[in-house]
């Protein structure tokens, strides 16, 4: 499918696994709680980067940090982040990786608080998805007073890597904004 010729949302472009990731992830609602903390993930190790570097080594990144089981990842050792900081095969970003350990302790404590993840999560927007109804791409903010809200929350329990535009981006992939353009063919109301 030639984008330029689409009405589906243009972000994706013409690559492959991008397009496949909006045709099929992007703004599905997600309450599992192993594929929240996946996405949490993914999006830390965004800032600052491209989603398209991140998807591409999306593979690699669940090989290294055992397929995101936050409870494994919770127990990770210093000799653990140091084999993660010589994997070329993910991003070696030291800050990113310990932030990774210290937001699966910070997961779980959330987990034990409200019976699940999900729970907690979707309270910051009453348990629902937010319908946005924008017509361009250029309309579609970085931000809301939702995710705003969702990052001084996180930061108060000792999440890293969440501050608003991160979670904003996390909702979007989440599906807990539906963000695809009224003219998507993906938009799923």
């Amino acid at each position: 499918m030639n984008p330029e010729l689409s009405n589906d949302c243009n972000w994706p472009g013409s690559d492959q696994l991008m397009r496949r990731y909006h045709d099929e992830e992007w703004g599905v609602p997600l309450h599992n709680d192993q594929k929240i903390f996946e996405f949490m993930v993914l999006d830390a190790f965004q800032a600052g980067l491209s989603w398209k570097t991140v998807l591409h080594k999306r593979e690699n990144f669940g090989r290294a940090f055992d397929n995101f089981n936050y409870c494994l990842i919770a127990e990770y050792t210093e000799e653990k982040i140091q084999e993660l900081m010589q994997d070329v095969s993910i991003i070696r970003n030291q800050a990113k990786i310990r932030t990774t350990v210290t937001n699966a302790k910070a997961f779980i404590k959330v987990q034990l608080e409200f019976g699940s993840f999900d729970h907690y999560i979707w309270q910051f927007t009453g348990g629902k998805t937010i319908e946005n109804q924008f017509s361009f791409s250029h309309e579609i903010p970085a931000r809301s007073a939702e995710s705003d809200a969702m990052s001084k929350d996180l930061t108060s329990r000792g999440f890293k890597f969440v501050g608003s535009t991160i979670c904003y981006a996390f909702m979007q992939a989440a599906g807990m904004v539906n963000d695809h353009l009224l003219t998507c063919s993906k938009r799923r109301v």
